[in-house]
């Protein structure tokens, strides 16, 4: 208090209206003695404490979200593997080949794509560098979807996650839907999703 009251009558107009300093209210100030003029030391404190909520409000919005990348997760590819090898052991060759290459190309996805979750949009990117990844092939435009964007999102299913699915607007207007296999730590994953597009419509947290 002692300091507000020091900065209001430093910069007091003094009633004279020469432009100069009120130093009685500067000294009443410094012997904690009440001020001569404590309508206009209201006023002052008023007002520095207007420009104190405005400079905090503007730092809040300054502050940004610090970028999270989900860590690889290699289960997916390694049971499509292990039921590739295991249908192949028993002879069952037709349906072992595709298990087997879509666990290949998994596996290899795990290695190289990273989703990259920065201050206010969902990226897909590639390598320990973090790469531009090019244009969607299936859709088209960047791979690239701001948070604000998202009308809908899931994940199959929490415990083993399989599939993460989401609806943005940001593609087309009447919204385009993503489908992604869960090569990444699905706990992560799910946390960073509820914290930058809000909750899921069914797997939750439910919104109280």
């Amino acid at each position: 208090m002692a300091s507000a009251l020091l900065s209001a009558s430093l910069f007091h107009p003094s009633k004279n209206g020469d432009g100069g300093l009120c130093m009685r209210n500067f000294r009443s100030s410094v012997y904690g003695k009440v001020p001569s003029n404590p309508s206009s030391i209201r006023k002052e404190a008023a007002h520095l404490g207007g420009r104190l909520v405005i400079n905090s409000a503007l730092g809040r919005r300054a502050t940004k979200r610090e970028t999270v990348i989900p860590d690889p997760d290699y289960r997916i590819p390694i049971v499509l593997l292990g039921l590739a090898g295991g249908l192949a052991y028993t002879n069952n060759l037709l349906p072992a080949a595709p298990a087997g290459l879509l666990g290949l190309l998994l596996l290899f996805q795990t290695t190289r794509v990273r989703f990259v979750f920065d201050d206010e949009a969902l990226e897909v990117k590639i390598g320990e560098q973090l790469q531009e990844s090019g244009e969607n092939v299936f859709v088209g435009g960047k791979n690239r979807w701001k948070y604000s964007t998202f009308v809908n999102w899931e994940l199959w299913w929490p415990n083993f996650p399989i599939l993460v699915y989401f609806k943005e607007t940001q593609t087309k207007p009447e919204g385009q839907v993503h489908f992604f296999p869960v090569i990444f730590n699905g706990k992560q994953l799910y946390d960073v999703m509820v914290e930058r597009a809000g909750p899921s419509k069914t797997s939750g947290p439910k919104q109280s």
